[in-house]
């Protein structure tokens, strides 16, 4: 019998495009896919093409193990709860507990680049979970996908806008790649069933400043782009100025300072060894999101 596959987060960004790859690129049978999230009346679409939904709430562990019941490969989508320090290492681990007690066979997670060694705010959130899985005794695929190319479609039309992009990187690259392309080598590591534990490190082809991707950006767009280099203090009194909670101001500071510290500079071939594809450029991205950046 094939193993069943369950996608937790499934209404957001990254489940939808996970369990998009599993049915279009992967014809993985609708039957065998789960999409679980807090509210499954979000997933109506996808029980009309055949998946199955169910509740899962990480904060109501209550709803855990009927939502894990009888799944062989668990996918859990890192969660969005940032604004209070420790509650999604909270979350994430009471799920790995209750796969663990609905005796999931192999647990996948989607994690960050090298969270061990990391300033970015919330990496112990994250080497937390993997720490969790690993002391489960549970099988895993842990999935760390570097900083996504469609962040940049947050703030880059202000940017484009008054001409200037403000950073604190400091010139350090680092090895975007674009969130359906993490999506596509999740689902080929869920869709595959593997049962070895293995860690994959999901990155670009190329590390890249601010500069390069500013320069590409005004190529793209034939608008003028000047990158300006500033401290970390004068960077989040930029953010906190254009109104973003301290959260945010922490994290994006904090990532920019990860950068400038080379850490955010990996580059693996793993994307390819999952999919068999070559990820997709920073040009690439941008010309297919142009309309996003004029806005």
């Amino acid at each position: 019998m094939s193993s069943t596959l369950l996608v937790t987060g499934a209404a957001g960004q990254l489940g939808q495009r996970v369990i998009h790859h599993l049915l279009e690129t992967y014809k993985v049978a609708p039957g065998r896919i789960i999409a679980a999230t807090r509210s499954p009346e979000k997933l109506a679409e996808l029980a009309a093409k055949g998946v199955i939904t169910r509740k899962a709430d990480f904060d109501d562990a209550a709803t855990l193990p009927a939502a894990f019941a009888g799944i062989d490969h668990l996918l859990i989508i890192s969660t969005d709860a940032l604004a209070v320090p420790g509650l999604r290492l909270k979350q994430q681990t009471t799920a790995v507990d209750a796969a663990k007690k609905a005796g999931v066979k192999h647990i996948l997670y989607t994690s960050m680049p090298a969270p061990d060694d990391s300033l970015v705010s919330f990496a112990p959130d994250h080497l937390g979970t993997e720490n969790a899985i690993k002391a489960s005794g549970i099988g895993y695929t842990i999935l760390r996908d570097a900083w996504y190319f469609d962040n940049f479609l947050m703030g880059l039309p202000h940017s484009l806008a008054t001409g200037k992009w403000y950073t604190a990187t400091g010139g350090g690259r680092t090895s975007n790649i674009s969130r359906d392309d993490c999506a596509l080598a999740i689902a080929a590591a869920l869709a595959s069933d593997a049962t070895e534990s293995a860690t994959y490190t999901l990155t670009g082809s190329t590390s890249l400043t601010i500069e390069d991707v500013a320069s590409v950006v005004s190529k793209v767009t034939d608008r003028p782009l000047e990158v300006v280099q500033v401290n970390d203090e004068q960077f989040a009194a930029g953010l906190t100025g254009a109104g973003l909670p301290k959260f945010v101001v922490d994290m994006l500071v904090s990532a920019d300072a990860n950068a400038r510290a080379g850490k955010f500079d990996i580059l693996t071939n793993d994307f390819n060894k999952l999919t068999g594809k070559e990820p997709q450029t920073v040009r690439a991205f941008f010309e297919a999101h142009k309309a996003a950046l004029l806005v």
